[in-house]
C-alpha cells in the first residue's frame, strides 16, 4: 500500500496518486456494505467518516466512491459526501431482463459442447458460492456467483457478453440479504447452480435453459 505515483494532470495540486489497489480494495469493502445493508438507501455519507471506519485517508475512499458512482451505486452530493441510491423494483426487472436475453439462449448454445472438465471446474464455483450462503456471506457469495455466471459465459466465447452481464451484476446488489428471508433467497440460489450443471451435464439444453430463466428470476425479488 505504499507505492505512489507522480500526480497527474487532474490530480489537485500537491496531491498524490491513491494506488489502485487501494481504492479497489475500498471499492470492494464499500460493495460488500452496501449488499449487507450496513450502508443504507438514500443516505449521505461523507469520506472523511467512512475513511476513519475502514482506517484510510479520504482520499481513496472518494476514489473508490467515484468508481461505484459510475456503476450507479452512488450519486455524489455537492459538499456532503454520496448519497446511496436505491434500486427501484423496475430497474431491478429491466437488469434481470436483459441477463434472460443474453444469458438464457447462450446456455442453452453451449450445453452440448462443455466437456466433463469445464462442468467441473464450475461445480468448484458452485460449492464454493454454497458455502458462502450457507455462512450468511453475503458479499462472498456474490462474488462466487458473479464468476460462476462468468465463467459459464465464457464457454461461448463472446467476451462482449460477459462484459455486459458482469456490469448488470455489479448494478444490481440487493441490499439486506443477510436477513432470514433473504438468507433463504440466497440459499435457493445457490443450490440452483447445482441443477443447471446437471442439466449440462446430462446434454439436456432445455432444461439448462429453464433452470437459467428460474435463477435469474429470482434477482427479481430483491
Amino acid at each position: 500500500m505504499d507505492s505512489r505515483r507522480s500526480p497527474g494532470r487532474s490530480d489537485p495540486p500537491g496531491s498524490v496518486a491513491v494506488p489502485e489497489h487501494l481504492r479497489d480494495q475500498v471499492a470492494h469493502e464499500l460493495r460488500c456494505a452496501l449488499n449487507s445493508g450496513k450502508l443504507l438507501p438514500d443516505r449521505v455519507y461523507s469520506a472523511p467518516t467512512l475513511a476513519a471506519e475502514y482506517g484510510v485517508s479520504a482520499t481513496p475512499v472518494r476514489e473508490a466512491m467515484l468508481q461505484l458512482a459510475r456503476d450507479g451505486l452512488v450519486e455524489p452530493v455537492r459538499n456532503r459526501g454520496f448519497r446511496i441510491t436505491r434500486i427501484t423494483s423496475q430497474e431491478l426487472a429491466e437488469f434481470t431482463q436483459l441477463r434472460e436475453l443474453i444469458e438464457i439462449p447462450l446456455v442453452g448454445r453451449v450445453t452440448p459442447g462443455t466437456t466433463a472438465e469445464q462442468l467441473d471446474a464450475l461445480r468448484t464455483t458452485a460449492e464454493e458460492a454454497l458455502a458462502r450462503a450457507e455462512a450468511r456471506e453475503v458479499d462472498g457469495y456474490l462474488v462466487a456467483d458473479r464468476r460462476f455466471h462468468l465463467d459459464l459465459l465464457g464457454l461461448a466465447g463472446n467476451r462482449h457478453a460477459g462484459e455486459v452481464v458482469g456490469d448488470l451484476h455489479r448494478r444490481s446488489r440487493l441490499h439486506g440479504l443477510a436477513g432470514a428471508g433473504r438468507h433463504r433467497t440466497l440459499l435457493d440460489a445457490a443450490r440452483d447452480h447445482f441443477r443447471l450443471l446437471d442439466a449440462m451435464r446430462a446434454g439436456d439444453a432445455a432444461a439448462a435453459e429453464e433452470h437459467m430463466r428460474r435463477h435469474l428470476a429470482r434477482a427479481r425479488t430483491g
